[in-house]
């Protein structure tokens, strides 16, 4: 049964983004599959659980990789926290958005980094170690900055709950992650939690499903009654691809600039462009109009389909051996 567990997990580590586009179709079609999220107020609980995971597969050894590559990882963070909050509030001005999208776009650019890009990263030969440290810095760091940022840039325009954002972050984000640290260094030893990590890919995909779903009931009736929907909906998948892609470009170019080396590049490239959508998915329904859900619904899908091919398309290429360093086995519980 263990292995048929496991099996299932794998299969849907490697097929996220089927697993979350499946979601948001059923989500479009019947709705109410994902009504019991909202019903019995799950949505927190959801994104806390796919936190947890992610807590429970780091290690001592990840945080000593952030005491001994602090500069690396801080550029690369800042990097994060700059870049795609900003491109996203360009992106705003440059298509006309409404209020409401337009808060659901700089939300995205404001989030965390997610942790399909550790995955994505070992794929591509990165720099796997480089990119756990800034997953797990930018997530430490979100409770503080994301409220921040959004207050900033979309203040102006729609009332910002940055104090409540904080709280909403720290509870479903940082606690989880702590909680499952606190489970890896007390258990990680024992076979029977190896085991149970194993599993936690299909179990991060399951929930992140759940939100996706239960985001595009919520954001169905405001595009209905939008009138024009069908353009809303072209309108922002061309903005969520813009600020994506350019997350992409922009983050490999910080890394030549810095003189990185591929493997390097490669992964600040897609820890930049890939966010932690899921997280922006859950926050704008709770403190913004339900329209706001739209890009981060679409983000959620469109990352980890762009996420996964950018890996391909760096698998493929060549680069030299001494360029790459040796690739942890970090992410063996994860895969």
């Amino acid at each position: 049964m263990l292995r048929f567990f496991q099996a299932i997990s794998h299969l849907m580590g490697h097929y996220t983004s089927a697993v979350v586009i499946l979601a948001a179709i059923l989500a479009a079609i019947w709705p109410d599959t994902f009504y019991w999220v909202k019903e019995y107020g799950l949505a927190n609980i959801i994104l806390g659980i796919i936190m947890l995971t992610m807590g429970c597969t780091l290690s001592a050894n990840d945080f000593r990789i952030l005491l001994q590559r602090p500069l690396d990882i801080c550029l690369g963070t800042l990097a994060q926290f700059t870049v795609m909050p900003f491109v996203a509030y360009g992106l705003t001005k440059v298509f006309h958005l409404s209020p409401e999208l337009s808060i659901g776009i700089i939300l995205v650019g404001c989030c965390p980094g997610g942790v399909s890009s550790n995955i994505m990263s070992f794929l591509c030969k990165g720099d796997v170690a480089f990119s756990v440290g800034m997953t797990t810095v930018s997530t430490l760091l979100a409770p503080v900055v994301t409220p921040l940022m959004v207050y900033w840039l979309a203040g102006e325009e729609i009332a910002v709950d940055a104090w409540g954002m904080f709280q909403n972050i720290l509870i479903v984000t940082l606690l989880p992650v702590a909680v499952g640290c606190l489970f890896n260094y007390l258990f990680g030893h024992r076979q029977n939690f190896k085991d149970i990590q194993s599993c936690m890919p299909g179990i991060s995909v399951l929930c992140l499903s759940f939100i996706v779903g239960n985001a595009v009931r919520a954001a169905l009736p405001n595009l209905q009654l939008a009138g024009n929907g069908w353009s809303l909906l072209g309108l922002t998948l061309a903005v969520v691809f813009c600020h994506n892609t350019l997350g992409y470009i922009l983050g490999y170019l910080i890394g030549k600039i810095a003189h990185f080396d591929t493997a390097k590049r490669r992964t600040i490239s897609i820890e930049v462009g890939m966010q932690n959508a899921g997280l922006a998915t859950n926050l704008a329904p709770q403190f913004f109009d339900p329209l706001a859900v739209l890009p981060c619904a679409i983000s959620c899908a469109y990352h980890s389909i762009s996420g996964t091919i950018l890996a391909n398309i760096f698998a493929l290429q060549r680069f030299n051996k001494a360029d790459n360093p040796d690739v942890s086995d970090k992410l063996n519980a994860i895969n």
